[in-house]
């Protein structure tokens, strides 16, 4: 049985709290934040919108296996390590690369592609434990 006061809400809060998820991810190499708390905010929007409307429902939004969302995040974090280990840095060094814009140059750094690997992970692992609780409710 659906909730109507569930699914209203859901169909709101989502966007919200992906919203807030980016938010976090993109401030949290200055602030606190990041890749992990990002991860865990995106997860919370996707249980809630899976809890309103079904596991298929949030299988449409993630649009990727969750195991294949998780290594490529593990990839990026790892790739993001080499590129400073190649420089001649150490393991995971920050590293900022200026970018030519329309708008002028913007500075990126390897700190946020990291977060982003975690970002990537956190919700393929999380999206995983929601799956297959999801599959081992009782009848």
């Amino acid at each position: 049985m659906r909730s109507l006061i569930l699914c209203s809400v859901t169909r709101f809060v989502t966007p919200f709290l992906m919203l807030i998820s980016v938010f976090l991810l993109l401030r949290g190499h200055n602030s606190p934040g990041g890749g992990f708390a990002g991860g865990l905010v995106a997860t919370a929007a996707l249980a809630l919108h899976m809890f309103a409307f079904g596991e298929e429902a949030m299988k449409r939004i993630v649009r990727l296996d969750p195991r294949t969302l998780l290594g490529i995040g593990l990839v990026l974090a790892v790739v993001t390590g080499l590129v400073s280990l190649l420089s001649g840095s150490d393991f995971l060094t920050g590293m900022w690369f200026s970018v030519p814009t329309p708008l002028g140059t913007v500075k990126l750094g390897s700190p946020v592609f990291f977060d982003i690997g975690v970002y990537f992970v956190v919700i393929g692992v999380t999206v995983s434990f929601l799956e297959d609780m999801y599959e081992e409710e009782p009848a």
